[in-house]
C-alpha cells in the first residue's frame, strides 16, 4: 500500500548488489537463503522504488570470466537496468575475497600482487564506467595487518598511495567522468585496517597527486564499530566538500561488522545523520550496504530493503517537524550567540585584529550565566521521535 513514506527513484535509494543478493552465510554457519542474482535483484529493487544498484566487478562478472561470458552478462544486465529504469550510480573492485589478497592488495608485501590489483581495479573501473557510474569506491578490506611486525606500515601507506595515484591518472587519461571516495573501517577481516576512520582518509587525501578527485565514502556500521559518532564524521566530510557517496545501515558500537537494517539500532543517531544530509543539500544517492538478518528468506530480503528506505522516508519526516517546531526553533535560538564585532575580530587573523581581541571585554563569570537548554531540546527532539509532537 502506497503512503507518503513509499520510495520513489528521485529519493535517490540505491543498494550494492552484494546486500540483496547476500545468502545468509556467516563465519559460523551456511546459506540459509537464495541470495538475489543481479538481474533479479534489478527487477526486484524497482518494484519496491529503488533508484539504482551498485556493484563489485565480481559481483556482476565472475572473476574467472571469459571476454564472451563478460560480455554477454553485461549485455544481459544493461538491458535489466534499461527495462526497468534504473541506474548505476557507483561501483567498486573486490580487492578482498580472492585468495590471492590475503595479505593485501594495493599493500601487499608482494609486488606482483600490487600490480596485479592495480590492473583488476583498471578493469574494473572501465567496467563500472560502462554501465554509467560516476563515484567509484575502495574499502581496503585486507590493507592491514594481523602482526605489525608483518608489514612495514610507512611502507604500505607508500604503497597505497602510489596506487592511487596511478588510478586516478588512469582515470583522466581515459577522460572518464569519475570520482573516487575512500571507505575506512577500523578492523574486520583484518586484525587492524590502515586508515581506520573518516578522519583518517581525509588527511590522507591532502598527500595525493590529484587530491580534487578523491573524497571519501563513510558507512555508519564502520564508524560505530570504533564506538565513534558517525554524523560527525559526515560532517567532517561535508565541511571539506568531500561526501562523494554514503554507505547507510546500523550497528550496535563495539560489536562486528553488524551491517543492520538502516535506522534498525540506533534511531537517535540516524535522525541526526538523516538531517545532516537533507539540511545539508547532500544530492548524491543514498546507498544501503547492509543486508538482510540471517534468518530470513527471500520474501524477508523484501521486507528488509523496503525498511531500510521507509525508515530513511520516515526519520526525513521527522527532520521536516524538528524544523518547523516553534518551541525546538525557539530554544535553537537561544542558544546561539551572535556577536558581530567579535565575530568579525576572530574570523581571520590579522594584528589589528588581535590586538583588538586582546582589548575586548569579555566577562567570563557574565559569559557562563548563559543557559544552554540542552535538556529541554532532548526532550523535545525525542518527543518528535516518538511522535507525540
Amino acid at each position: 500500500m502506497k503512503d507518503a513514506y513509499s520510495p520513489k527513484p528521485e529519493h535517490k535509494f540505491t543498494f550494492g548488489l552484494w546486500t540483496v543478493g547476500n545468502s545468509g552465510r556467516d563465519p559460523f554457519g551456511d546459506v540459509t537463503r537464495k541470495g538475489y542474482a543481479p538481474i533479479e535483484a534489478v527487477r526486484m529493487l524497482s518494484k519496491l522504488g529503488a533508484y539504482g544498484v551498485n556493484f563489485h566487478d565480481n559481483d556482476l562478472v565472475p572473476i574467472d570470466a571469459t571476454v564472451a561470458q563478460r560480455n554477454k552478462i553485461v549485455k544481459e544486465f544493461k538491458k535489466a537496468l534499461n527495462d526497468c529504469g534504473m541506474c548505476v550510480p557507483m561501483a567498486t573492485t573486490n580487492l578482498f575475497y580472492d585468495p590471492v589478497f590475503k595479505d593485501g592488495a594495493f599493500t601487499s608485501n608482494d609486488a606482483r600482487v600490487r600490480a596485479y590489483a592495480i590492473q583488476k581495479t583498471m578493469n574494473a573501473i572501465d567496467l563500472g564506467v560502462e554501465l554509467g557510474a560516476t563515484v567509484y569506491v575502495f574499502w581496503g578490506g585486507r590493507e592491514g595487518a594481523e602482526v605489525d611486525f608483518g608489514k612495514n606500515p610507512q611502507e604500505a601507506i607508500k604503497w597505497f598511495r602510489e596506487a592511487m595515484n596511478f588510478l586516478c591518472a588512469y582515470v583522466k587519461d581515459q577522460k572518464y567522468d569519475l570520482k573516487f571516495a575512500l571507505e575506512a573501517k577500523p578492523n574486520e577481516p583484518r586484525g587492524d585496517i590502515y586508515f581506520p576512520t573518516t578522519g583518517a582518509y581525509l588527511g590522507f587525501i591532502t598527500t595525493l597527486d590529484y587530491p580534487g578527485m578523491v573524497g571519501v565514502n563513510p558507512e555508519v556500521a564502520h564508524e560505530q564499530m570504533a564506538a565513534l559518532n558517525f554524523p560527525h564524521a559526515v560532517a567532517q566530510a561535508l565541511e571539506a566538500g568531500k561526501l562523494f557517496h554514503i554507505d547507510l545501515n546500523d550497528q550496535k558500537y563495539s560489536r562486528f561488522d553488524q551491517d543492520l537494517r538502516f535506522g534498525s539500532e540506533m534511531v537517535k543517531a540516524a535522525f541526526f545523520l538523516v538531517k545532516l544530509l537533507e539540511d545539508s543539500g547532500y544530492a548524491g544517492s543514498r546507498h544501503f550496504d547492509a543486508h538482510a538478518y540471517r534468518t530470513e528468506d527471500r520474501n524477508g530480503v523484501k521486507d528488509f530493503a523496503a525498511g531500510c528506505m521507509r525508515t530513511y522516508l520516515i526519520l526525513k519526516d521527522k527532520v521536516q517537524k524538528w524544523n518547523a517546531d516553534a518551541e525546538i526553533q525557539g530554544l535553537v535560538k537561544e542558544i546561539i550567540v551572535e556577536d558581530p564585532k567579535l565575530q568579525a575580530l576572530s574570523k581571520k587573523y590579522s594584528r589589528a585584529n588581535a590586538q583588538a581581541l586582546k582589548k575586548a571585554k569579555l566577562d567570563r563569570k557574565q559569559l557562563v550565566k548563559h543557559p544552554l537548554r540542552y535538556e529541554k531540546l532532548d526532550q523535545l527532539t525525542m518527543e518528535v521521535l516518538l511522535g507525540v509532537r
